[in-house]
């Protein structure tokens, strides 16, 4: 992940969130450990020194890497925990932090828990309801997966107040096109990273 901040035009990071067995975040897409390490155990089931032990670090290990100037698009993919609410703190302020979740209920906890940070909602589709669910979240953005993005999905979002992020492009040339439509970030990865 850090080594994705020196390719040019690279501001910063998409990066998800479990729990550790104590609610400490730990940097893992998945909740259990079979594809990244071939073993079933449960991430929330294992302490912080054993997931470190394994190479996953804590929310804390990597803000500690990363330079404070970067974007850091953070996706809960579980309960919000006081650590990561107090994590991600000092970053908060300047407007290069953003928490983002396809979950419904870790928005609401995360608005709860603490209003300031801002929210995205993550989704498969511009649809309208998920345009009322995202303003009923209080969030600023919606991120869809890319292909669902048109003119005029950006059009009706940015009519009720709300921006638009694309997740996860690949190809050089729907970097552009979304570019064009003014998508105000782009979680890129493989072609589009290198163009």
């Amino acid at each position: 992940m850090v080594a994705a901040l020196g390719v040019p035009g690279c501001d910063g990071l998409e990066f998800d969130l479990q729990a550790a067995v104590d609610g400490t975040p730990v940097v893992i897409h998945d909740p259990t450990l079979l594809r990244t390490h071939r073993r079933p155990d449960r991430t929330d089931a294992l302490s912080v020194s054993e997931l470190q032990a394994l190479g996953i670090p804590t929310l804390g290990d990597l803000l500690a890497v990363v330079p404070s100037d970067r974007f850091l698009d953070v996706e809960l993919k579980a309960q919000v925990t006081e650590a990561t609410v107090r994590a991600l703190e000092p970053r908060l302020g300047g407007g290069r932090v953003i928490v983002s979740s396809f979950e419904r209920t870790i928005l609401e906890e995360l608005r709860d828990a603490a209003p300031t940070i801002p929210r995205w909602l993550n989704t498969e589709s511009l649809d309208p309801a998920v345009v009322g669910q995202a303003l009923e979240l209080g969030c600023s953005t919606i991120s869809a997966e890319w292909r669902t993005i048109d003119e005029d999905a950006v059009r009706a979002v940015r009519s009720a107040g709300l921006e638009v992020a694309a997740w996860t492009i690949r190809d050089p040339a729907d970097v552009v096109r979304l570019e064009r439509l003014g998508v105000v970030a782009l979680c890129v990865e493989g072609a589009a990273l290198e163009a």
